[in-house]
């Protein structure tokens, strides 16, 4: 009976740990438009480093983390530059095939002479 109910429970645990990361994630904006990213970016970095001394003093460790990057990131400005070198690359795309197909035909015209 414990042989058939295993299964059954990890399978639960597996799915209750989905689903709660997955309702932290919308609930944290995580999955909302580029704003809600990044403001959930900054909180983030907000709360990480006093959660960690936090532990640290819990545990009794003394050891010494390094100092956080900074980076400056904006999920906004990278998304922008995304889509702005995607429509790039699909408007230039008729001009770049046929630059290429004559390259490829002068080329074969070259290998008959």
């Amino acid at each position: 009976m414990a042989a058939r109910i295993l299964p059954v429970v990890k399978l639960a645990t597996k799915v209750t740990i989905a689903g709660g990361a997955l309702y932290i994630a919308c609930d944290s904006g995580l999955l909302g438009s580029s704003e809600q990213g990044s403001e959930a970016l900054k909180k983030a970095k907000a709360a990480i480093p006093p959660a960690i001394e936090e532990w640290m003093k819990y545990f009794g460790l003394e050891a010494q983390l390094p100092t956080m990057p900074k980076v400056e990131f904006s999920p906004v400005q990278a998304w922008n530059s995304g889509v702005r070198q995607s429509i790039t690359a699909l408007s230039e795309a008729p001009t770049n095939a046929t630059r290429y197909t004559n390259q490829g035909l002068q080329y074969l015209k070259d290998l008959s002479k």
